[in-house]
């Protein structure tokens, strides 16, 4: 028995091959069973995201061609291609990654838990199809301990390390209670989508998306269910808007000091938090002038983003302490595993060595043999048998003069050296 993992990520491969490679949950079911039948695999999982496919192993025996070899029978890609891309891991090194990848120390975004959760899905799929044992599940049992104890116990997934995510941070800061405030978004890229979506994560509900054409717009609002305006009906907006987040590609700012003045008036001066995440900037620098409102620009989140990576990126070094210490712990339990088995087998030999002897003994009983005779051979014939493979370790040790592994048969075989 041993433990194998192999797959591609977004760190060895680009999206061209990362989508070939990936799995739906019937190929998976359908792949998996051919890895029992024809490569001699006794458990399987597999994890398959945008970022990564990744198949962990307990086979007696598994190589990095076969690996290949059933990539390009599963998904038909090229096989320089996949050979440059794929790395292969086996026992220690298998486990370790495993962890890491739990942990979020292998993701695009150092420490993000939604790996995690996909682990926790690829495992129960494991489960349901019957694909894993003993062995499997012990490892991913002790992986997602080992991610909670990490995520407890250290501050890997404490702090903001997107621009998007620290922009929605600094709003809980200002506002105690984001279901109750209303949202205006300026643009509907991709950066205004993420900022929604951590948004409506943290619990906003009332948002509007302004944007130049209105048909993106939509398409964007519909996603959180939020309305939709055109960017002329930003100042009536304003006097509603809690929260301003604006990421356009305007050569010019859109909203201007005097705009936001007006606005405050209305509001009767109720705090206001803008995020101008656009270069060139959307929202004049002026506007920081005004009171109860809080600008940021990108510089100032891209500051926040970068302090809070370096926090993370010591979290992870205490993380990285967690797994070696797991990793040792599991190798543990592995060996006294494996010890448990030789002792089951040593027994089942000399269980079936007996039961040899003494069926044959019987049989001469009962043909009228001496009973005395019959003992006496059998008692000779079971000594010599058992025995037998300990005094050729001890004969072997002898002739090499190895008087240490001399030493420790004689002390694990009771043999007295008087």
């Amino acid at each position: 028995m041993a433990l194998f993992s192999f797959g591609i990520s977004y760190k060895t491969a680009p999206v061209s091959i990362r989508e070939k490679i990936a799995f739906s949950t019937e190929q998976m079911v359908e792949s998996i069973a051919d890895l029992k039948n024809h490569y001699g695999v006794l458990e399987a999982v597999v994890v398959s995201t945008c970022n990564r496919t990744e198949v962990y192993l307990n086979a007696t025996q598994f190589s990095k061609l076969s690996a290949i070899d059933w990539l390009i029978q599963t998904h038909g890609v090229n096989r320089q291609a996949l050979t440059d891309c794929l790395y292969f891991y086996t026992d220690d090194l298998s486990i370790r990654h495993l962890m890491q990848v739990a942990c979020g120390l292998d993701s695009m975004v150092l420490g993000e838990p939604q790996i995690l959760g996909q682990l926790k899905q690829a495992y129960a799929t494991a489960e349901q199809y019957q694909f894993i044992g003993g062995i499997l599940s012990r490892l991913f049992q002790t992986t997602f301990s080992v991610a909670k104890d990490v995520r407890t116990n250290t501050q890997i997934g404490d702090s903001a390390v997107s621009v998007a995510y620290a922009a929605v941070n600094l709003a809980k800061h200002i506002f105690s209670d984001l279901g109750k405030v209303s949202v205006l978004l300026i643009g509907a890229g991709e950066t205004t989508e993420l900022v929604a979506r951590h948004l409506v994560e943290a619990g906003c509900q009332t948002l509007t998306v302004a944007n130049r054409s209105v048909q993106r717009a939509e398409l964007l609002a519909q996603n959180f269910n939020a309305q939709t305006a055109t960017l002329s009906a930003i100042p009536d907006l304003l006097v509603d808007a809690d929260i301003v987040v604006s990421s356009t590609a305007s050569p010019l700012p859109l909203v201007g000091k005097g705009m936001v003045e007006s606005a405050m008036h209305h509001r009767r001066n109720r705090p206001m938090f803008m995020v101008d995440l656009a270069v060139p900037r959307d929202i004049e620098t002026q506007v920081n002038d005004v009171d109860n409102v809080y600008l940021y620009t990108v510089d100032d989140l891209q500051g926040i983003v970068q302090k809070n990576q370096q926090k993370r990126q010591q979290a992870a070094e205490q993380a990285q302490k967690i797994i070696v210490r797991e990793v040792e712990s599991f190798n543990g339990w592995l060996a006294s595993r494996q010890s448990v088995d030789y002792v089951r087998n040593y027994r089942s030999q000399a269980e079936e060595i007996k039961q040899s002897l003494l069926n044959r003994a019987l049989n001469q009983l009962n043909q009228g043999a001496d009973a005395e005779r019959v003992i006496k051979e059998l008692a000779s014939k079971l000594t010599n048998q058992l025995v037998h493979p300990p005094t050729v370790a001890l004969k072997q040790a002898a002739v090499a003069e190895d008087k240490s592994n001399i030493e420790f048969l004689a002390e694990h075989f009771g043999i007295d050296s008087e």
